[in-house]
């Protein structure tokens, strides 16, 4: 049987072309990026090279690209970072606020976990029914120990897109308020899901932060990268022999970097920007197409299983992203029984898998005027079907089939 992937939000498959650009970097030219002989500096210019695509890709400059081993280590770094750098400056704990949301990403809130049991205060802004932060609400809520506020740029389960150059402006229009100092509080966003499809234009989302993951983005697993403006300062959390910059130790995995760079070049290329109300969707083939697909997935939807329900916004949305509630059904079942049909979704995040259900479903659920037990159903009937470059309209017909057979 020739399986539909329809998981590409957990994570996507290695471009050929990527996989071509890795390969001589294992087999031939080998070299540590902090050799002086031949095979180093081959291996430096490499890195050197790819920090430069990364940094066009973000309209950065190449300084202010970090590479990490993923979007997991670059959040702690964003997140942990700048707290320590307040702390070494004398800052006691207590004395440091961060600003998040509900809905983040497992590598986001466990760090804010963490930190709160030293001290840090940490705040939640709420979310709409569909996942939406109000903007103006930070006007509330900022204050003068605020050091950052962290907001996940898509999210990667509902596929809600959150209005980032508004909140931008929210927290300039509170630094010119407090007069706060040395450019407190940082905006940092995970922008892991983000990458091939929205605008990704640093000046022009007006952050500090942004958080990369090659995986997402048909490159390969083990590497990342942290945008840092410059001037924004944070500590390091691995101490060595001072690569990039000082602020990541550790011999730099020139292989997976290069094909990280090769899959930015394909995945951005020929594309124009659509900027609308602080909403900038890239207007790519592949988004357009896999929005087509999507948008013909929600009308046939109730055609096919009346009792769905569509989690997340129909607009403001990611276009590759479909996420639904079959009440009375377990997600986590009918992933199960999908795959036996050739299907490959998922129930919620990959990263909390074990829950047995999805948080981020539970927490839009009730936002509504429904019952614990109907939050509880909505929440453990969950489905997320994240469409990619191989999805095609079959595809999609399949699958609407099986959810009528199946239910």
């Amino acid at each position: 049987m020739v399986k539909i992937f329809l998981d590409n939000s957990a994570t996507t498959p290695t471009d050929k072309k990527v996989f071509e650009a890795m390969k001589p970097w294992f087999l031939n030219d080998f070299g540590n990026p902090s050799s002086i002989h031949s095979f180093g500096v081959k291996a430096k210019n490499a890195v050197e090279d790819a920090r430069k695509v990364v940094a066009g890709f973000l309209n950065a400059r190449s300084k202010e690209i970090i590479f990490t081993s993923g979007g997991t280590e670059a959040n702690n770094l964003a997140i942990f970072g700048t707290v320590q750098k307040l702390i070494d400056d004398g800052r006691k704990p207590e004395e440091i606020e961060i600003i998040t949301t509900e809905i983040e990403h497992s590598s986001v809130l466990e760090c804010l976990k963490e930190l709160e049991k030293r001290g840090v205060k940490i705040k939640y802004l709420s979310v709409s029914p569909e996942g939406l932060v109000e903007p103006r609400n930070l006007r509330k809520i900022i204050n003068k120990n605020t050091a950052l506020v962290t907001v996940g740029y898509a999210n990667s389960e509902i596929g809600t897109v959150q209005l980032v150059r508004e909140i931008a402006k929210e927290i300039r229009h509170a630094r010119k308020g407090l007069g706060i100092q040395n450019r407190y509080p940082y905006f940092h966003i995970d922008a892991s899901q983000a990458g091939q499809y929205l605008n990704m234009n640093v000046e022009e989302l007006g952050v500090d932060l942004v958080t990369l993951d090659a995986q997402k983005m048909y490159g390969p697993k083990g590497v990342g990268a942290l945008f840092v403006k410059d001037g924004i300062q944070i500590k390091p959390m691995i101490f060595g022999g001072g690569q990039e910059n000082g602020m990541r130790a550790g011999t730099e995995n020139v292989a997976l970097i290069a094909g990280f760079a090769k899959a930015i070049e394909i995945c951005r290329k020929g594309e124009t920007l659509n900027l609308k109300k602080g909403l900038s969707l890239a207007t790519t083939k592949e988004a357009k197409r896999v929005g087509k697909l999507k948008d013909e997935f929600f009308e046939q939807l109730k055609k096919f299983v009346p009792s769905a329900i569509i989690n997340g916004p129909l607009s403001n949305r990611l276009p590759n992203n479909i996420n639904i509630s079959i009440p009375g059904k377990s997600g986590e079942f009918m992933v199960l029984q999908l795959d036996e049909e050739g299907i490959i979704c998922s129930s919620a995040s990959a990263c909390e898998s074990d829950l047995g259900s999805s948080r981020v479903v539970k927490i839009i659920a009730s936002k509504s005027d429904a019952t614990k037990e109907e939050i509880s159903k909505r929440a453990e009937g969950s489905l997320r079907f994240s469409l990619g470059r191989s999805t095609k309209s079959s595809d999609i017909k399949k699958l609407l089939k099986s959810l009528q057979k199946l239910i």
